[in-house]
């Protein structure tokens, strides 16, 4: 990733979040996902750079908003634009997991990994999937675009795009348009 790159994906961030150029200092301290992944994102940036002074520096940033914010996502993670977490509280996604554009995440999500079984691995997240809260997403399965996962959902199953998944265990429903007022601001 070049600097241009990172200019891209984190004005991305900052349109999902809706921040203009006028908003204050402390209107931005309240944005605590935009601050987490803005950090997150540079942390990734300055390790694959080889500048391993902002490297350390922005690890160890990234490690007091993890414990500040409750936000465990690896700066190795594969995480598209436009990744928007929507509240504070506690959100743990695998380091292995691929995130595509415009996803959401609320607090309680855990997207993780079975260790064993015919589902070992991690999740594949498509573009435009909104997932609710408290909503758990583990194994090696794939989920499709425009996916809304409800709150509470267990999923450890395919789920194609278009369709929204309600309950635990999860029930598909094809919609088309699923995540449609959900996924706001399009970049």
């Amino acid at each position: 990733m070049n600097k241009k790159e990172l200019r891209k994906l984190l004005a991305s961030d900052r349109k999902r979040y809706n921040i203009s150029n006028t908003i204050s200092r402390h209107e931005l301290k309240k944005m605590y996902g935009y601050q987490y992944m803005s950090i997150l994102r540079k942390t990734k940036f300055y390790k694959e750079s080889g500048s391993k002074l902002r490297f350390y520096i922005y690890k160890l940033r990234l490690e007091k908003m993890e414990k500040q914010f409750g936000f465990q996502i690896s700066y190795a993670t594969e995480i598209g634009p436009g990744f928007y977490i929507g509240h504070f509280g506690y959100v743990i996604i695998n380091w292995k997991v691929k995130i595509g554009k415009k996803v959401n995440v609320s607090p309680g999500v855990t997207i993780g990994q079975t260790n064993r079984g015919e589902k070992k691995g991690v999740p594949t997240i498509g573009n435009k999937v909104w997932i609710g809260t408290n909503a758990v997403i583990v194994g090696n399965i794939k989920i499709g675009n425009d996916v809304l996962i409800a709150p509470n959902s267990y999923v450890n199953f395919d789920v194609p795009s278009h369709s929204i998944v309600i309950g635990n265990p999860g029930q598909i429903y094809h919609k088309e348009n699923a995540t449609e007022k959900y996924i706001e601001n399009i970049c």
